[in-house]
């Protein structure tokens, strides 16, 4: 089983960015895709949550709007469009798998982690 994140790197604030995920060893149609972010000095946040048929999905408020999730079931992807990014949002960004469909913000749910792309924002 893994994830590949990537498409991380050094933009100015008001810029856009898109992550990718790639999965392999499981079937990623069967589980809901999630990004979670981890900043400097700052625990784990959850980030956004789409569910395995592309249905329900779920923000953390501070991105609401500005970034979208999706996937590509056919192609075992997942990405994260970024917009109108903030020094706020630089962190290592994380892609998450958990069976179901559920939509949690909750990390403990989900079972498989990729290892990570750094985004950095500059002022």
């Amino acid at each position: 089983v893994q994830l590949q994140a990537y498409g991380g790197g050094l933009v100015q604030a008001g810029e856009s960015l898109s992550l990718s995920c790639a999965a392999s060893g499981f079937t990623m149609d069967r589980y809901s895709m999630a990004w979670f972010r981890q900043a400097p000095g700052k625990e784990r946040e959850f980030v956004a949550a789409l569910s395995w048929h592309g249905g329900r999905s779920n923000y953390r408020d501070s991105v609401k709007g500005r970034f979208t999730i999706s996937r590509d079931n056919a192609k075992s992807t997942a990405a994260l469009q970024m917009n109108s990014l903030q020094p706020e949002d630089t962190a290592v960004y994380y892609c998450a798998a958990g069976y179901g469909s559920k939509v949690t913000p909750r990390s403990h749910e989900y079972q498989y982690w990729g290892q990570g792309t750094l985004v950095t924002v500059s002022s």
